[in-house]
């Protein structure tokens, strides 16, 4: 009798705790350093009415109460995932590790309720995976997230070598073909391009700024066409003739790939047709047969 009122006290310990993180996870403002910081970079280059002065309080004690609750290995990891995801403006760091103990509290004390109804090895695993869904959950957002972004930046890759080889060859140099291609743009390519043009411009060398894009993005692709231009500026080679090279190399890789899936089809439509297929395409042709002979042997 004593296990139901401990399990929902517990429960309601947890949806208690939980209700106060979840509010500031939605409603807190940055850190005053961190908008001060922001602006000077932001000033000159964009203006607004929310670029100032707005949300300079800090989140104060549960903002320092929700990362000491959290290991570090998560956080790095957290912000990791989030520079592969292109670092969503809505979701900063501290509001997804805010969001990480939100869920896994509200599925604990769910899952306690669920326990103490009737325990059972079945309630038992069920609460315990829902936790662990819940927990890791704003990390597998931000890794599909990421894996989008990714596959847009390699389709992107080959086109954008392309507008920069036209740009070099018409006689611009290269940051000026990066920032035509960046400008020109939509994607998250040309996003990654703008900020690495704006890593430079703040004083960053250009070999850690190339660097720093491909280490960004995650994308082999433009992770080989970073070294090879940094070897062609370290060495001197042209970088016209490194821009044709790697746009030819990225243009067949892309067909190798749309070939590849194409290959593919056959192997997964398999699946669908003798599962749901066929299935229904014996029932419509044998059906009135069987149901003949069935009543030919009935008489």
């Amino acid at each position: 009798m004593s296990v139901l009122p401990i399990s929902v006290l517990a429960a309601g310990i947890a949806v208690a705790v939980a209700v106060p993180v979840l509010g500031w996870s939605l409603f807190a403002r940055p850190d005053a350093v961190a908008v001060q910081s922001r602006d000077n970079l932001l000033r000159g280059i964009e203006s607004g009415p929310g670029s100032s002065a707005a949300g300079r309080t800090g989140p104060g004690l549960l903002a320092r109460l929700v990362e000491g609750l959290t290991p570090r290995g998560t956080v790095a990891r957290l912000n990791r995932l989030a520079g592969t995801a292109g670092r969503p403006a809505a979701w900063p760091i501290p509001r997804l590790v805010a969001a990480k103990l939100v869920l896994g509290l509200v599925a604990g004390g769910l899952g306690l309720l669920v326990v103490s109804g009737g325990p059972s090895a079945l309630t038992i695993g069920t609460a315990v995976v829902g936790t662990l869904v819940a927990y890791f959950l704003p990390e597998l957002l931000l890794h599909s997230r990421g894996q989008e972004r990714q596959q847009a930046i390699t389709l992107e890759l080959a086109d954008t070598l392309d507008q920069m080889t036209i740009a070099v060859e018409a006689g611009l140099g290269f940051e000026s073909a990066m920032a035509r291609a960046g400008n020109n743009g939509r994607g998250p390519l040309a996003e990654e391009l703008v900020r690495t043009l704006q890593d430079i411009a703040v004083g960053q060398p250009r070999r850690e700024a190339y660097l720093a894009l491909a280490d960004r993005t995650g994308v082999q692709d433009l992770r080989r066409f970073i070294r090879a231009v940094v070897q062609a500026d370290q060495y001197g080679v042209s970088i016209a003739d490194v821009l044709r090279t790697q746009a030819q190399e990225m243009r067949l890789k892309r067909r190798q790939r749309a070939e590849e899936k194409a290959m593919q089809i056959p192997v997964k439509v398999i699946f669908p047709l003798i599962l749901c297929i066929l299935p229904t395409l014996f029932i419509v042709l044998l059906g009135p047969a069987v149901m003949d002979i069935v009543a030919a042997f009935s008489t």
